[in-house]
Formats: structure tokens, C-alpha cells, sequence
């Protein structure tokens, strides 16, 4: 058919490695989780004197790191993280609302929460479409 094109309507080929990151050489996600494990796991061992901040301070930097590649696979089309980055707005926002001092009631924040989600993981699921070449997950 003149004026269309067949590669258009296909989704493109998945890309067979994963998207590398701007700092490439430096396995800066990967040194990440393992300050987080290790944090973690100092914190279980010496609970007693400031365990709490450090399990703390461990799982941030582990969902850092896990975070940075699942941004990057998802702007990538390489896989879809739609749900995992729509949860993760929707937690934003309800600690910010909650650190605000704003005196919400329960259900009040559950619909906020709900409500962030799910614009969010439209836009996400969006953006995810038009970089995979119109697939809805991988």
C-alpha cells in the first residue's frame, strides 16, 4: 500500500542488552544495592547501637539503585516498570501531603494515593507504548 509503511504498525525488535547508563564503566546502581545490603545487614548486628538509621539509610540506597534501572530500562522500551514507577509517585505524594502537616483522614489520603497512581501509570504505560514501538509491556 502507498503512503503506509509495514515497520510502522510493528513493534520493534527488544533490544538484547539492557540500556547502559551514562556513567557506563562505573557499576554505580550495582555499588549502590551493596552499600544498601551492606548497611542492612550491619544494622541487624549491632541493632542496639543505631540500627534503625542504618537499615533505613540501606533500603533507601538499595531502592535507589533499583530505581535508576528501572527508570532506565522503562524510557528505554527495553521493559516495562509502569506499575513499580505509578507506586512509587503515589507514595511520594502521600508522604509529602502527610509531612506537610495537612490533617487528612485515611481515606482522604487512599484516594489521593489512588488518584496519583493511576494518572501516573496512564502517562507511564504511555510512555512506555511509544518507546517499545507500541507494546504495552515486555
Amino acid at each position: 500500500m502507498e503512503g503506509s509503511r509495514a515497520s510502522d504498525s510493528r513493534p520493534r525488535e527488544q533490544p538484547r542488552e539492557r540500556p547502559r547508563p551514562p556513567w557506563a564503566p562505573l557499576p554505580l546502581s550495582e555499588l549502590l544495592v551493596l552499600a544498601g545490603l551492606v548497611l542492612a545487614v550491619w544494622a541487624f548486628v549491632d541493632w542496639e547501637n543505631g540500627g534503625e538509621r542504618r537499615m533505613a539509610a540501606g533500603l533507601v540506597l538499595a531502592a535507589l539503585g533499583g530505581l535508576e534501572v528501572a527508570l532506565r530500562e522503562h524510557l528505554a522500551g527495553f521493559r516495562s516498570h509502569t506499575t513499580l514507577l505509578a507506586g512509587l509517585c503515589a507514595l511520594v505524594v502521600a508522604t509529602a501531603l502527610l509531612t506537610a502537616g495537612l490533617t487528612l483522614r485515611l481515606w482522604q489520603l487512599g484516594l489521593l494515593a489512588a488518584a496519583v497512581f493511576a494518572v501516573c501509570f496512564w502517562l507511564f504505560q504511555r510512555l512506555f507504548v511509544r518507546r517499545s514501538g507500541g507494546l504495552r509491556f515486555r
